[in-house]
């Protein structure tokens, strides 16, 4: 089997459109959470989101590609766009051993609505014949290949919450075997619009907090519901020999991957955490390796929803026994929201950056103990400390449960 590594990194988020400034947020624990202005919350219980409000996708496409294309697309083409230049992959690979692996939970929401409404309001000669090619959550992967060339594996991953990290493990599978030399791999998500804000509240799964502070504070007792959030994330994963040869700057080794699923119900996770802990021990047993508890970082899926953040504790608890109370944990949705199926990815990319700096990102807003969540979250104060492994860990409705594991090399 084939060694892999992370050669190249980009993220679009509510805390910075780039990787450095994402992540220098992330260490001062400057929080993207504030009140909804895409548009009217008046009749809304929900008025705070995690919003991108800087973001321009001229420079990584044409106007009129933007013009065709919905807001998830313009995310995810731009997050790749920063991993391939990071990385210098591209034409220093074979276009038959490129690949994509790249997905959204919900794909182009803004799209459907917008052309729902000319349906109703103007007629069905007037829905756009762009809207099928804007709307399939598939155009992420579609569009990054077609702009880097990339003629090898081309899949689009939806494992709802858990996409992104889904995407990076089946990705590290794929050239672990030998299937491709490297691939564009992450998630994205654009759905902070009126409906999907209304049916995330109305199954009582986000905050209503009106204070932007104590909105997303995860394993907090005070808290209430996840945020929404958007963005996106990619990574370039690529055989280890390959990055070497062409003299590759690398991040990481990605050392392990665990995949599985509660069949237990359609957005409740399994309060055993049976299955989820066993996506974390499964993940840490393909490693191979033992690694010193105390040296070692989860940037935890963490939403701030009562269920979420106790059974992942609990799935904590059961990959990692007694030595899960040393082990370091945070949620960086404290600061991002929820980016939904670019929660993995952009996740990925803080485990990999806590791991080369040594640094583990904090919990912000944490305040409140839960006797249920009585793990170290690192709360509030980002920390200096060794770190040999950095895993990150998602769960998503349907019962999907993925964890992918970073070492230095």
């Amino acid at each position: 089997m084939k060694r892999v590594v992370i050669t190249g990194m980009g993220a679009v988020t509510p805390v910075g459109c780039n990787v450095d400034t994402f992540w220098e947020s992330l260490k001062n624990g400057k929080s993207g959470i504030d009140y909804i202005s895409k548009f009217d919350t008046s009749e809304y219980r929900v008025k705070v989101a995690a919003e991108i409000r800087d973001f321009d996708p001229t420079p990584y496409m044409e106007k009129a590609e933007v013009r065709r294309s919905d807001k998830f697309v313009q995310y995810a083409v731009a997050a790749a766009s920063m991993a391939v230049a990071d990385s210098g992959i591209e034409n220093n690979v074979a276009p038959e051993r490129f690949g994509v692996y790249y997905g959204s939970g919900i794909g182009g929401f803004d799209t459907f609505i917008a052309e729902h409404n000319n349906m109703i309001n103007r007629g069905p000669l007037r829905v756009s014949p762009l809207f099928i090619p804007k709307m399939i959550a598939n155009m992420g992967a579609g569009n990054i290949a077609i702009k880097f060339g990339a003629k090898g594996p081309c899949i689009s991953v939806s494992t709802a919450c858990a996409t992104g990290t889904t995407a990076i493990g089946e990705a590290f599978r794929a050239i672990k075997g030998g299937y491709a030399d490297a691939i564009i791999a992450g998630g994205v998500e654009a759905s902070i619009n009126e409906m999907a804000v209304a049916a995330f509240m109305n199954c009582m799964a986000l905050s209503e907090s009106e204070d932007p502070k104590t909105a997303s504070i995860p394993f907090d007792k005070r808290r209430g519901g996840f945020v929404m959030g958007e963005g996106a994330g990619a990574l370039i994963v690529e055989e280890y020999e390959h990055a070497k040869a062409r003299g590759a700057k690398i991040y990481a080794e990605v050392v392990g991957y665990g995949s599985t699923c509660d069949a237990f119900h359609v957005t409740a996770p399994d309060d055993s955490a049976e299955s989820s802990g066993r996506a974390i021990s499964d993940c840490l047993k393909e490693t191979g390796r033992t690694f010193d508890a105390e040296k070692v970082y989860i940037n935890a899926h963490g939403t701030s929803t009562p269920l979420n953040d106790k059974t992942e504790t609990r799935a904590i608890k059961n990959a990692f026994g007694e030595d899960a109370y040393k082990v370091h944990v945070s949620s960086t949705k404290s600061m991002t929201g929820h980016l939904l199926g670019a929660a993995g990815a952009v996740e990925g990319i803080a485990a990999i950056l806590a791991l080369n700096e040594n640094i583990i990102p904090p919990t912000i807003g944490y305040a409140e103990a839960d006797e249920e969540c009585d793990l170290d979250y690192t709360p509030n104060t980002a920390k200096k400390t060794e770190v040999d492994l950095a895993m990150s860990t998602s769960l998503g409705f349907g019962g999907h449960n993925a964890c992918v594991a970073f070492a230095k090399i």
